[in-house]
């Protein structure tokens, strides 16, 4: 089993099957698994869609979990409980030395550094793997706050993204 990977202020959820179901049918149960509060506009707009995909995956590879997707929630402290604010992850598996990482921070969570935590130790996760030689991200352009996660941590810009649309960004693993 994987475990959860904690940072100065999130502590990152591998997502399960068992989760992605309760995420996809059963708010209630969803929160009650990651002991957590989901704010209403849950799942962001950019993951709605995939997650019976993300399920689909994760069922069938229940041997590479942490390979898909991780819930990004608030530490919580003595005032406040903990709160899903984020999603991230990767399209699976290394393949031929690469990882492609994505992630999403709820609108009103946003510039507020939870991305850059959030994948910078996603990345560190995924380095830990000696299967990883680079990590690859794609984003739009017109996306400049998802710009300034990648560049600040170290990704290279290396040409335009699958669909041309927006560009793509590389990090080799550290030497």
């Amino acid at each position: 089993m994987t475990a959860p990977i904690l940072t100065p202020r999130l502590k990152l959820i591998p997502a399960t099957a068992s989760h992605l179901r309760a995420e996809i049918g059963n708010r209630a149960e969803f929160a009650a698994m990651l002991q957590a509060e989901v704010p209403e506009n849950w799942p962001p707009e950019s993951t709605a869609d995939a997650l019976p995909l993300f399920l689909q995956w994760t069922e069938s590879s229940p041997d590479r979990l942490g390979w898909f997707g991780w819930y990004g929630l608030t530490r919580g402290d003595a005032g406040n409980s903990p709160r899903l604010v984020a999603s991230g992850g990767f399209m699976g598996p290394p393949h031929q030395g690469q990882a492609d990482v994505g992630y999403s921070v709820l609108p009103q969570f946003q510039r507020q550094g939870f991305a850059t935590e959030m994948v910078g130790a996603l990345i560190r996760w995924a380095f830990a793997d000696t299967a990883v030689l680079r990590i690859v991200a794609e984003t739009e352009w017109a996306n400049p706050a998802s710009v300034r996660v990648l560049v600040k941590l170290g990704f290279a810009h290396v040409g335009p993204s699958a669909d041309r649309q927006g560009t793509r960004f590389e990090l080799s693993r550290p030497l």
